[in-house]
């Protein structure tokens, strides 16, 4: 029987070091897939002593591959643990490591950014800040070290607790655990992808469905507000009745206001659904960017979006 091949301590931490410049050759197409294969080159050496099972892996974490760069770490953790069981003969394919990594990032993306960028580099950076207005050096020295602590300290160890957990994982897949864990993770993934499209996916139609007049006191009758700070006064008072309609003796109506009445964000949901119908067809993703990109100019020089 051969011997198992483990990664030790130090073949993670050099996979933790390299996973800090996951975001170095970014990309429009696979995003972050160029950074997690250089994360990963210490582990495949490890796992795979022939050449090309080594080419064979690389190949596989090439494949698109985008989350919070923090919060990769736990995913990461995973992986190596599952390579490294697939490197001892356990029957885990290209699929089931890819579902998995495509699983997690979904929902760990949604994490990242509240956590890291909304709470707690303002917490260090209102701290650093009133120690610098204070005129001491060691606002900015304050930030720099106890960021980078935190940063460093949340990689190694979830990266580690992501590889501890991962292990168990691989170890039960006769279980269907690993299915399960994959299936849990794009449901939730697809959950949050969805309430995000509205936020992160803007268009607007602006063609204009009709035009009526709005009745006395349905708007602002700009002739009768008194000059000075009395009528500054009473158009502000007017115009939070009213709301904006309230501006114009027109009301003017367009189609992307029609279809927020019906459902808001529909137009957005509907890009999205298409440009995921666009990818399963294997179109490049190159290819759809410049192609919403034309599509934006045209409605722009065109007045209808």
């Amino acid at each position: 029987m051969a011997e198992k091949i483990q990664l030790s301590q130090k073949d993670r931490m050099a996979v933790a070091i390299r996973h800090q410049y996951l975001q170095g050759s970014w990309n429009y197409e696979r995003m972050q897939n160029g950074g997690w294969a250089f994360s990963m080159i210490p582990a495949i050496k490890k796992l795979y002593p022939k050449k090309e099972d080594q080419i064979a892996a690389l190949k596989r974490h090439l494949e698109f591959y985008n989350t919070h760069p923090y919060v990769s770490a736990p995913v990461i953790g995973v992986t190596l643990a599952l390579e490294e069981g697939r490197a001892n003969g356990e029957p885990i394919d290209d699929v089931a490591i890819q579902g998995v990594k495509v699983g997690m990032m979904g929902p760990l993306a949604g994490v990242g950014d509240p956590v890291f960028w909304f709470t707690v580099r303002p917490i260090l950076g209102a701290l650093g800040a009133s120690l610098a207005l204070g005129g001491s050096i060691l606002g900015p020295i304050l930030f720099f070290v106890l960021w980078n602590v935190i940063r460093l300290a949340f990689l190694w160890y979830t990266q580690e607790f992501g590889y501890k957990a991962g292990a168990s994982i691989s170890s039960d897949l006769s279980g269907g655990m690993l299915g399960k864990v994959t299936e849990g993770a794009s449901i939730l993934g697809m959950f949050i992808i969805g309430a995000l499209v509205e936020r992160w996916v803007s268009i607007s139609f602006t063609p204009i469905v009709s035009t009526i007049p709005q009745q006395a006191g349905a708007y602002i009758d700009w002739s009768s507000i008194p000059a000075g700070a009395d009528g500054i006064h009473k158009a502000l008072s007017l115009y939070a009745q009213l709301g904006p309609t309230g501006l114009e003796q027109m009301k003017v109506t367009t189609l992307q206001q029609n279809l927020d009445s019906l459902i808001p964000g529909l137009a957005a949901v509907g890009l999205t659904l298409l440009c995921c119908y666009l990818l399963k067809k294997k179109v490049s993703p190159i290819v759809i960017i410049l192609a919403l990109f034309a599509v934006g100019v045209i409605g722009r020089f065109f007045n209808f979006m």
